[in-house]
């Protein structure tokens, strides 16, 4: 159950006042439907209202606090005409504008002869000085809520500045005093206020400077959110490590006979990831491990190794990947293998049906099948195993932490290792897989070539597709990616359709399409022709960017490069440069080029390091950004931003590390405060381990 002392934070913000049910859908569109959600929103900016000239004095385009007196009302001639109020000091006039005005709103609030504050962007219109809609109007004895440093608030559509502020301020009342869960020493060195301090101050800035994330106020907050972060990962490791486990050493024949029949030799790194996950297996409690590997780096073979493994044992193993393609393929890897071990290896995808499915599933129970690669088909509740000891899940970040306890929930004592070809920040690997040990592999198996990568604008695409021809002449496959025209699959889709026709008419002969509104069969049909048949060109969108491999592809084409983030163009031209062929990659973009833009094509061009990518698409776009993280089921930030606050993420990491081998029960007197920290930043499914546990 949520601390009682949360409770006014976790109420919805129609207890604020003023915050009807419109403006309170408007809230939840800009930051979230809770006042947490309100408060974690901070400023962007500030007016800064302690400017008081003159009138004469005044400079246009600034915000100017002006003490004036009402002269006159000059209401326009019809209703579609502003209303003016002329005001005055003792150096000249002004008008105040009002469009849609109430008139007898603003007689009784600005009566003839009144004196008032008036805070507002001056501008000049016809020579004459004016304000439209001031921000604020308040008699002089109120000059002291106005003429301070103001605040400013990212908006959504429909909510107004001051309706925002007012609810602001009103949340800010709300803020209970929590009890301190930090180190002492730790508030000490970086001389923090304590938690409701902080945000007061975050919320309060006096300057630009306390606009930025590494003042005192922003890293305490930000700190507070890595740390909820990290407790819970912690908590979910301990909970996994407490589980039993179970030994698995096998005698080693079956890895050995796999290997032997590979055309190449296992690199440095797959050999020393391997000998890392043989460890895992060997230990009486769970492996959890994440194989992370640049496309085309072999991660396939090494988890082929672990599930061997399992075999030589006498227990069985399964793989799991995203997509029906992504599961053809590492069975289409994995079937010569298994057959040179000796193995019996099954599929397992949405698309069998009837009799085969029934075999498939009769084997997996009677133990008759010993490998099964598959989809999410294979953690659907019919599906059992006579014993699951090893399961493998592919690019993780497509399922959900949730899946992957499921698959394992179909053995006892599963090992779990997850793989991805994505390459990811050590930042992000942190807050996201935090609960999981990790093995990199940093090599490319041997006679992989290089991706010659060049840079073009658009307006040379004739000679693009000259190029493409002069492929398709010399049996080379191409693939031809259309530009991400907005997140809207609509369009993007409308964009391939056209480029795949202008490019039929120009070439003279077939060219293929995929795109994510075609039926997976439709899909399959359209890669099998690139593959295996004579389909020669590719058009796609950014559905190829995950697992399709064709050897024989040499050519990748990304149009409108500038639009894709890093991650996504690594990801695209790893399709390429699988086989022995020289491949190049043209990156074709549409200028002129923003910083961020020229900086990702040059990047693009000098490297094919995926770990470097990633690290360089972190500091270019932010973490929220990277890998499409929203979508991606990578924890979202509201105060960290980890580009800025590595080191506060590494030190948060150290101290759940130390509080959970000291006190793993979190039971201590400041484990209580740490529970209310857990369930302020929404880590419910942490505190429920502790108390399952």
């Amino acid at each position: 159950m949520r601390p009682q002392i949360l409770f006014p934070l976790f109420a919805p913000t129609t207890a604020l006042p003023g915050v009807g049910r419109h403006a309170a859908r408007l809230l939840e569109r800009l930051a979230g439907p809770s006042v947490a959600d309100l408060l974690w929103h901070l400023p962007t900016g500030i007016i800064d209202r302690r400017h008081m000239p003159k009138l004469a004095d005044a400079v246009p385009g600034a915000v100017a606090t002006l003490a004036l007196r009402i002269d006159a009302h000059v209401p326009g001639r019809t209703p579609r005409h502003p209303y003016k109020v002329r005001c005055s000091d003792d150096t000249g006039f002004l008008h105040l504008v009002y469009f849609n005005a109430r008139p007898d709103y603003l007689q009784r609030s600005l009566p003839v002869g009144a004196r008032r504050i008036v805070s507002g962007r001056v501008e000049l219109f016809n020579d004459e000085r004016q304000i439209t809609h001031p921000d604020h109007v308040v008699p002089p004895e109120e000059l002291d809520k106005v003429s301070g440093i103001e605040p400013v608030y990212g908006l959504t559509a429909g909510l107004s500045p001051r309706l925002l502020a007012k609810a602001m301020a009103s949340a800010l009342a709300r803020a209970p005093e929590l009890p301190e869960w930090l180190d002492p020493s730790l508030v000490a060195r970086e001389r923090w206020a304590g938690w409701r301090a902080s945000l007061a101050a975050a919320h309060a800035p006096a300057g630009p400077a306390d606009l930025e994330p590494t003042t005192a106020a922003r890293r305490r907050l930000a700190y507070d959110e890595l740390l909820a972060n990290q407790l819970a990962l912690g908590l979910v490791r301990l909970n996994q490590r407490r589980l039993p486990g179970r030994s698995l050493c096998g005698d080693g024949r079956l890895t050995a006979a796999a290997t032997a029949a590979l055309p190449f030799a296992l690199t440095a790194s797959q050999q020393a990831a391997f000998a890392e996950i043989a460890g895992d297996l060997a230990a009486d409690r769970r492996m959890l491990r994440l194989l992370q590997g640049d496309v085309g780096s072999g991660k396939t073979v090494v988890a082929l190794l672990a599930m061997l493994t399992a075999v030589e044992c006498g227990a069985q193993a399964a793989l799991m990947a995203p997509t029906e393609i992504l599961a053809r393929q590492h069975y289409a890897t994995i079937e010569p293998l298994a057959a040179a071990a000796g193995v019996r290896l099954g599929s397992l995808t949405g698309r069998d049906k009837g009799k085969a499915r029934e075999r498939v599933l009769g084997a997996l129970v009677d133990g008759a099948l010993d490998l099964v690669v598959g989809t999410h088909a294979l953690f659907q509740d019919e599906v059992a195993f006579r014993d699951l000891a090893v399961a493998v899940i592919d690019e993780q970040h497509r399922f959900g932490v949730h899946q992957r306890l499921t698959l394992a929930a179909k053995g006892k004592g599963v090992d779990v290792l997850v793989m991805t070809a994505t390459p990811i920040p050590r930042t992000l690997m942190l807050t996201a897989y935090g609960d999981l040990d990790v093995s990199r592999l940093t090599e490319k198996p041997a006679g992989r070539k290089p991706v010659d990568t060049r840079v073009l604008p658009l307006d040379r695409l004739d000679d693009v597709i000259a190029g493409v021809m002069r492929a398709l002449r010399n049996d080379a496959k191409v693939y031809w990616v259309c530009p991400l025209v907005e997140e809207s699959e609509q369009l993007d889709v409308a964009a391939a359709v056209e480029r795949q026709r202008q490019l039929e008419a120009t070439l003279g002969h077939p060219v293929g399409l995929v795109h994510g509104k075609m039926k997976a069969a439709e899909k399959d049909k359209v890669m099998e022709a690139f593959a295996r048949g004579g389909l020669g060109l590719l058009v796609a969108t950014t559905v190829i960017e995950v697992g399709v491999d064709v050897p024989a592809a040499t050519v990748m084409v990304i149009e409108h490069a500038e639009r894709f983030g890093l991650a996504q163009l690594h990801q695209l031209r790893g399709r390429i440069g699988r086989g022995d062929r020289p491949s190049t990659c043209l990156l074709v973009y549409q200028g002129p080029l923003g910083e961020t833009a020229r900086a990702r094509l040059e990047i693009m061009r000098e490297t094919e390091d995926g770990f470097r990518i990633a690290e360089e698409d972190l500091r270019l776009r932010g973490a929220g950004e990277v890998l499409g993280t929203r979508q991606s089921g990578m924890p979202t930030f509201k105060l960290a931003d980890l580009a800025v606050h590595e080191a506060l993420l590494q030190t948060a990491r150290a101290d759940a590390r130390l509080l959970l081998d000291q006190d793993p029960t979190l039971s201590s007197p400041r484990a209580e405060a740490l529970r209310v920290l857990l369930y302020l930043f929404e880590r419910d499914a942490a505190v429920r381990y502790l108390r399952s546990g």
